[in-house]
């Protein structure tokens, strides 16, 4: 009978961990750095989108999801010139949320444009906080540290 309880529990850490361990990440980021100029810089965040998987805009609707966005931080090095843009993309009436929403599938390419104030190589930090959605549901709001390397 102890060798049974001891089975089960072994069984239920078992599935327990097996779950836990499931954590769903549809989008990676990756960083890039597009020289335009002697002080004018395009920094390029790429996101890598699963497939059925979509990646709202930086513009939704109030009251639909939440948006991507970026923050920059500031270390007097370099000045944002107007702001992050984003491709096309895809707008559809989303039946979940009742509105059209513009998102990405697959891959997305968001760039902010700096000035800098000194000299390269600079390393600039950023954030994006974006929600992901399949056709069944929608996962948390998440945020990941980005970094641009201007050489």
């Amino acid at each position: 009978m102890k060798i049974m309880k001891n089975l089960i529990l072994a069984f239920a850490i078992l599935a327990f961990t097996s779950v836990r361990a499931q954590i769903l990440e549809p989008v990676t980021w990756s960083t890039s750095v597009i020289k335009i100029s002697d002080t004018e810089y395009d920094l390029v965040a790429t996101a890598s989108i699963d497939t059925h998987w979509h990646l709202y805009s930086q513009n939704v609707p109030e009251d639909g999801p939440i948006a991507t966005s970026f923050t920059f931080k500031g270390n007097g090095s370099y000045l944002k010139k107007g702001n992050t843009t984003e491709e096309t993309g895809k707008t559809i009436d989303d039946p979940v949320f009742g509105m059209k929403i513009k998102f990405f599938e697959k891959k997305a390419n968001f760039k902010q444009r700096i000035k800098l104030k000194g000299k390269t190589p600079l390393k600039i930090d950023a954030t994006v906080e974006f929600m992901v959605c399949d056709d069944s549901r929608c996962l948390p709001p998440t945020e990941v540290e980005l970094v641009f390397n201007v050489k």
